[in-house]
């Protein structure tokens, strides 16, 4: 039980945060006063002068005693950035005590977003010169040298692989969710539902969605609106039949204009399992350019354990198969921290990874997602220690440079094992497109598809309008004309006046 009293501020739910880092699912208890029965108590108060703000913290838990204080002045009287000043500065005190009552180094600072790359990107847009940029993300959030580098390296990476990043929002791209897999693995929270038991919402579904890119379609012709890059996600497509994947292509080659000039066609073929040679002929034949074979690990028992019903020998079979079909930018997925896996587990999945050497491999953290199986049942997965957790991550980085794999995309999630990230990583000229606009949020990404989640973005604004499409099919198949009828409205509304030349 840790009591927290706040004095002159209410940001509960940053200090939560901030207290996630160090504790698994801490009982916090907000109070005004204390109460006795505390294993921690901290208090931090918050003062203000006509320069800035003050911040104190003191620890106890009846053997430790720590105290801080932290000084920051504000850069602007807008009372929005004074109250991001005063947040800053509390969490900065409360990691500080923290680590020195822990010990536990916080490479990321007082970072808890998803996406720390944009801010290196967003200082990069307003001229700030590479030093002073870091010198400000050390002082301000306390990111540490090791995590600066890595972000460096990737927004290098990015401005490579898309040389018009800060200019690609007069383009767009399109995400196509499809929602049905063999089985629901225990780490997802996906849109993700067992194909066998909604075989009734197929068809219903695959109707909604094909009216869903007819009339999108519409739309970006009518604007001349150039496409960046298209990602089928889901689930996973592959579950559908070909002939279903088929029409599917039909429909948006049909709808869709200057099909001819879009940079990235992917299709997360993640489970080995709904992989057949007719599905990659038919992938092949509409010219995708990358997909996706993800093992997630090479363990056989961590599969079973983690609701995955395909074979190691399966995945590497359909890997050889794609290879020899001409889908050769082939991305697999590792996650880090899956129930009875440590550093053993870990070195022989790269092992075998080492044996197909596909174009890109992304190492996930795992994270405890709130409405995942495994986050409801913790007590029956047993994860690695942070240490451990943070050595394996260790192992992945030093596997990856030794074997010519570059980091070029990067986020982080809530609740994920040691604080730690997910990386892409892939060989020269092999990276993602679509990993990257989504991740940066540059450009607006129209979501197609059940629990696809568009962000619209006029060109040349930075502001992002959320249109969240339903997320189970039932609800999609009833609603489909009314949603791209409300899509519609708000694409107009968002792009009025807008120029994408």
């Amino acid at each position: 039980m840790i009591q927290i009293k706040c004095e002159g501020h209410a940001f509960e739910r940053e200090l939560s945060l901030i207290l996630a880092l160090f504790y698994e699912d801490p009982a916090l208890a907000f109070v005004s006063e204390w109460d006795g029965a505390a294993d921690m108590q901290i208090r931090l108060a918050l003062a203000t002068d006509s320069s800035g703000v003050v911040a104190s913290g003191e620890l106890d838990d009846k053997i430790t005693r720590l105290s801080r204080q932290v000084r920051r002045e504000y850069v602007s009287r807008d009372e929005k950035a004074m109250r991001k000043t005063a947040k800053q500065a509390l969490c900065y005190t409360l990691l500080l005590m923290l680590e020195q009552y822990t010990g536990i180094e916080q490479g990321w600072g007082i970072l808890t977003g998803i996406r720390p790359t944009k801010l290196l990107h967003q200082l990069n847009v307003a001229g700030v010169e590479k030093a002073e940029a870091h010198k400000r993300l050390q002082q301000d959030v306390i990111l540490r040298p090791y995590k600066l580098e890595l972000l460096q390296e990737i927004v290098d990476k990015q401005l490579h692989v898309v040389p018009d990043l800060y200019q690609i929002d007069r383009e767009l791209s399109v995400y196509i969710g499809i929602p049905f897999c063999p089985t629901k693995c225990a780490y997802c929270t996906f849109p993700a539902y067992a194909i066998r038991s909604h075989t009734a919402s197929v068809n219903p579904f695959l109707e909604g969605l094909h009216y869903e890119i007819e009339k999108m379609g519409e739309w970006l012709t009518r604007n001349d609106q150039r496409i960046t890059s298209i990602y089928f996600g889901g689930g996973t497509p592959t579950s559908i039949t070909a002939d279903d994947m088929n029409q599917l292509f039909e429909t948006m080659h049909r709808s869709f204009p200057h099909m001819d000039g879009v940079r990235e066609l992917t299709v997360e073929a993640g489970r080995p399992d709904t992989i057949t040679a007719e599905k990659l002929d038919v992938m092949k034949r509409w010219e995708v350019d990358r997909i996706s074979i993800n093992p997630q690990s090479f363990t056989q028992e961590t599969l079973k354990a983690i609701g995955r019903h395909h074979t190691v020998e399966e995945t590497i079979e359909k890997y050889h198969l794609a290879m020899e079909m001409g889908l050769t930018n082939i991305n697999m997925d590792l996650i880090i921290g899956l129930p009875n896996e440590g550093v053993a587990e870990l070195a022989h999945s790269l092992e075998e990874v080492e044996k197909l050497m596909p174009a890109s491999l992304t190492v996930h953290t795992l994270s405890f997602k709130r409405a995942s199986e495994m986050t409801q049942n913790k007590e029956r997965y047993k994860v690695a220690s942070r240490d451990e957790i943070g050595k394996m991550m260790e192992m992945a980085s030093a596997w990856t440079k030794a074997n010519g794999y570059d980091p070029y995309y990067l986020y982080r999630q809530k609740n994920i094992l040691g604080n730690l990230e997910n990386v892409g990583y892939a060989k020269p000229g092999q990276e993602s497109i679509y990993n990257i606009m989504i991740m940066e949020e540059v450009q607006t990404i129209l979501g197609l598809g059940c629990g696809a989640v568009s962000k619209l973005m006029a060109p040349g604004s930075g502001k992002l309008k959320r249109f969240p499409n339903p997320k189970d099919p039932k609800t999609y198949n009833d609603t489909y004309k009314t949603l791209v009828e409300n899509k519609l409205r708000d694409l107009d509304e968002v792009y009025a006046g807008a120029t994408t030349t």
